[in-house]
């Protein structure tokens, strides 16, 4: 596994979303690395509503082919892991283990729009922790969202209380073959200091 280095805020770092991927693969000891990364991140109430199955085996790719937008297939299928990344509603079951300072559990039971907006919320933030620890060990990622959210829980999340989120590939990037990077908003575009 190679080591990103760190950008500079003189030069802006290489790019990041990993359109292609050199085929090596990456180990279940490197996954778990991964997780352990994401796991402390913060959650409200700790809820830690994500989950992630990896798709290592071709079978399982296949299965994701058809949810996929066009322009996805390439970078999805090409990836040593596509992983797909979803909120489990049922979050709260949990809570009893996961938040020892009261009972929060009861919060969600009683209001469906909190529940689903909390799942949402935090498991898109987790998925963001996804992306950064990808890159804290090294590897390059491709988040995205062209895919068809149904499809995607019919295939991996049937029967169960998990919503799909997003999608993001992990890997070596083939940068050679990945255009630069786009612009970014500046500070004083995107923030304000009140």
């Amino acid at each position: 596994m190679r080591f990103a280095a760190r950008p500079s805020l003189a030069q802006p770092p290489v790019p990041h979303s990993a359109h292609a991927s050199r085929p090596e693969p990456i180990s279940d000891k490197t996954l778990r690395e991964l997780w352990e990364l994401v796991r402390w991140g913060s959650t409200s109430g700790n809820c830690q509503p994500a989950r992630v199955p990896f798709l290592r085996l071709a079978e399982a790719k296949e299965r994701l082919r058809p949810a996929l937008s066009p322009g996805n297939v390439a970078t999805v299928i090409g990836a040593p892991i596509p992983a797909t990344l979803g909120d489990d509603t049922d979050f709260y079951e949990l809570l009893p283990r996961l938040w020892r300072r009261g009972d929060v559990r009861s919060w969600y039971e009683a209001d469906p729009r909190l529940l689903e907006e909390t799942a949402f919320r935090n498991g898109t933030q987790q998925g963001g922790g996804v992306i950064l620890a990808t890159r804290a060990l090294g590897l390059d990622c491709a988040p995205m969202s062209g895919f068809d959210a149904e499809a995607v829980e019919r295939e991996f999340f049937a029967g169960t209380t998990i919503r799909a989120n997003l999608l993001a590939t992990l890997g070596d990037g083939a940068f050679d073959c990945v255009r630069p990077r786009d612009p970014r908003l500046a500070c004083d575009e995107a923030c304000r200091v009140l």
